[in-house]
């Protein structure tokens, strides 16, 4: 439904202005920077990677002023696509504008949400997902896991793959059963390579046993509510901080990392446990 610009609030009107200056900002770009006229599609792929990997950063930090600059960021790329996309020339190129992108993901989000724009009924999280699975099967995708992107970090691709298998209703009733097979995946990994002995083990094997150990802890932590991405990324930062502090320290105290014990580092990492970093 197309709406009256001059009837909107005029929070609403400050934002569309400001979208507005951001689309012309890019067609000045496009048109006068030599860096951004030579621009492509693929030129920009590795770009906005980095740009979300340092969005999810600043999330993890709770740096709201940083999650601004950062959105920042990420939307004037989605905007730079569009904008490439829509000076495609060539005879059966497909061409789209914002305003397509912008039209598209409404009419998506209107379909995905009969609950809401229609008469389909859910009253849970859990029954919105089950529905967007029914919905997008119905829509032509070939498998319910169809929708998880291959290039997915493999931490995050096990977390997509098992939400959506539940959405289907394949998964566990209840969490210990989950976790007796967390049990089951380490306890064979354990059998099939004991740490006490100094045999060669099949590396290949190994990886897969690990590989099932690992997928059913992520399991697991959907169960208890913990994002394991979330979980492990933080664990990261504090071993890096803990870390830093080390070096910092200890060569504050005239000692080379290098040349130190395990057990004389470990007073060090043990004094940043205890300062909280």
């Amino acid at each position: 439904m197309e709406k009256n610009f001059d009837s909107l609030p005029e929070s609403r009107k400050q934002q569309l202005m400001a979208f507005d200056r951001l689309l012309t900002i890019m067609d000045e770009l496009r048109e006068q920077c030599p860096w951004d006229r030579k621009q492509t599609l693929e030129s920009l792929r590795h770009l906005t990677i980095e740009e979300t990997y340092e969005l999810s950063d600043a999330i993890l930090e709770n740096d709201l002023p940083e999650i601004k600059k950062e959105l920042g960021d990420v939307l004037l790329h989605i905007v730079f696509y569009a904008k490439i996309a829509s000076e495609a020339k060539t005879e059966g190129t497909f061409q789209f504008d914002i305003r397509d992108v912008l039209n598209g993901i409404c009419d998506k989000l209107i379909s995905r949400h009969p609950h809401i724009y229609g008469d389909a009924v859910a009253d849970t999280a859990e029954a919105v997902k089950q529905n967007w699975e029914k919905l997008k099967l119905k829509e032509g995708n070939k498998s319910v896991l169809s929708g998880v992107p291959a290039s997915l970090p493999a931490l995050v691709k096990a977390m997509r793959i098992q939400e959506k298998a539940r959405g289907a209703g394949f998964d566990w009733d209840e969490k210990q059963q989950v976790w007796e097979k967390v049990e089951e995946e380490l306890q064979e990994f354990k059998d099939n390579f004991n740490i006490e002995t100094e045999q060669v083990i099949d590396q290949k094997e190994a990886e897969g046993e690990f590989g099932d150990l690992l997928f059913s802890l992520v399991n697991y932590s959907r169960f208890v509510d913990i994002n394991p991405e979330t979980a492990l990324e933080r664990t990261n930062k504090k071993f890096i901080k803990r870390f830093q502090y080390l070096e910092e320290a200890s060569k504050a105290d005239g000692k080379a990392l290098g040349e130190m014990t395990l057990n004389e580092m470990d007073v060090y990492w043990n004094k940043a446990k205890e300062l909280k970093i």
